[in-house]
């Protein structure tokens, strides 16, 4: 299909051919997917957007990718087109464009999926542009007879594009954003990206204020000391907070799960859901209105792969719903990629593409393993006593065991130990209150040993 003239006259001016829904995608992508952000941030210009809101959306948004590594959390977007407004970084007549693309993006219902078809495309246009630039300089490099000059001009031209990685980082350079992202913490502009465990006490704990993104988290125990029921815990405090989770259990079934939360926020036992249902339901559903989203799955055990899952969070994101906190109930019962005789082949499989998801998605993966017999029977268990396979303590970036002696479990204790952490201290214990009748993992932190 020939171009338009207003296409030619965009490519004059570098500007995008695309329509202004494909633009839009693209600021929408840019404003909330990290990898994305991470991905293109250095082939995006503002001028190249033929629609102004768009490109002045983009604009704001670079700055912050640039300071902060990321893209902006959903609950900042505002405050950042806020803050562009009343420096009048933005002219009167396109505010309101402007606040229109804002709104677009931060709506639960938008579509984030073609992430990476996008930024191929974007790769493809920034190359475009780059070699357009590349010719009209080699012609006056030309004139001079500097043949190095050209070809350094095209090779750097032609190899434009994404990499399969975030990206350079300049250590030496990147002092002064650590530093502005260190004084923001310390100002209380931002809080750290963790996701949260609902518990302060356990956050302070943790290197990133909760559950690090990018990274496996892992809670240890042995059978029946309640890593399911943590697992729920967590995942249920973390969408109380705003955040979207998704919790796919390959052991009880999503219903069970489902009724062992009811019960924790309902503040009744399990047995006695079914005496007054409608308060029950009223109270979840008070819950809910401060809550991100909380889906879940549930598979066979041994079924789930590590791909299955993978599709599953993309699919959810085609749908506009971008989790930030990943729950496998757990690791250990899931299937290989590719299965083979060797179960230590297997889990190491499984661990290391479940920590790359997380990677991928910027979320937070959540799940948990068994400690060994020896572990078991141990007051404290260590790392040496994980189950099957050592490379799941290596891969998890950190390790929280559940203990518990048995005057401990009488009197509704137990402790939650850091068994390893790859960025902090290790090697403690704080001491905790439980309701199992409830199926409260945790009411109150009584202290640290």
């Amino acid at each position: 299909m020939p171009a338009t003239a207003a296409q030619e006259e965009d490519a004059e001016h570098g500007q995008y051919d695309f329509d202004a829904a494909f633009q839009l995608k693209i600021a929408t992508l840019f404003l909330r997917d990290t990898q994305f952000a991470m991905r293109v941030k250095d082939l995006l210009k503002p001028e190249y957007f033929s629609e102004d809101a768009v490109g002045i959306a983009i604009r704001i948004g670079q700055k912050y990718v640039q300071d902060y590594k990321a893209a902006p959390e959903r609950a900042i977007l505002p405050l950042l087109l806020k803050d562009e407004i009343a420096n009048k970084r933005i002219r009167d007549d396109m505010k309101e464009p402007v606040k229109d693309v804002f709104r677009h993006v931060i709506g639960k219902q938008v579509d984030l999926s073609s992430a990476k078809f996008v930024a191929d495309k974007v790769s493809d246009f920034a190359r475009h542009q780059a070699i357009q630039d590349a010719m009209v300089k080699s012609v006056g490099f030309l004139e001079k007879g500097d043949f190095a000059a050209i070809e350094k001009t095209m090779k750097a031209a032609i190899n434009v594009g994404i990499l399969n990685d975030t990206g350079e980082y300049d250590y030496w350079k990147e002092i002064a954003s650590r530093t502005q992202l260190r004084e923001d913490f310390k100002a209380g502009k931002i809080i750290r990206d963790g996701i949260t465990t609902g518990v302060s006490e356990i956050d302070s704990h943790l290197y990133h204020g909760g559950w690090g993104r990018k990274e496996l988290s892992l809670i240890m125990g042995a059978a029946k000391a309640g890593k399911s029921l943590s697992l729920g815990e967590f995942t249920k405090n973390a969408s109380l907070a705003g955040y979207n989770v998704f919790y796919d259990s390959c052991e009880v079934a999503a219903r069970i799960i489902a009724d062992r939360i009811d019960a924790a926020l309902a503040d009744t036992a399990m047995r006695l859901l079914k005496d007054d249902p409608q308060t029950v339901a009223a109270k979840i559903r008070a819950a809910e209105a401060r809550a991100g989203a909380f889906k879940m799955r549930e598979h066979a055990s041994g079924t789930l792969k590590p791909s299955q899952l993978h599709r599953i969070i993309e699919n959810y994101r085609s749908e506009g719903v971008i989790m930030d906190l990943i729950t496998v109930d757990y690791a250990d019962i899931m299937a290989a990629e590719y299965r083979s005789d060797n179960l230590i082949d297997n889990m190491r499989s499984i661990y290391i593409d479940l920590r790359a998801i997380a990677f991928e998605f910027n979320a937070a993966l959540l799940t948990a393993t068994q400690t060994n017999r020896e572990g078991a029977k141990k007051a404290t268990a260590k790392m040496t006593d994980v189950a099957e396979d050592f490379n799941k303590i290596r891969t998890a970036d950190v390790v929280l065991g559940i203990n518990a002696t048995d005057a401990e479990k009488a009197s509704n204790e137990a402790r939650l130990t850091w068994v390893a952490s790859r960025n902090s201290e290790d090697g403690f214990s704080l001491r905790i209150r439980q309701d199992r009748e409830k199926l409260k993992f945790l009411t109150k932190v009584l202290g640290k040993e």
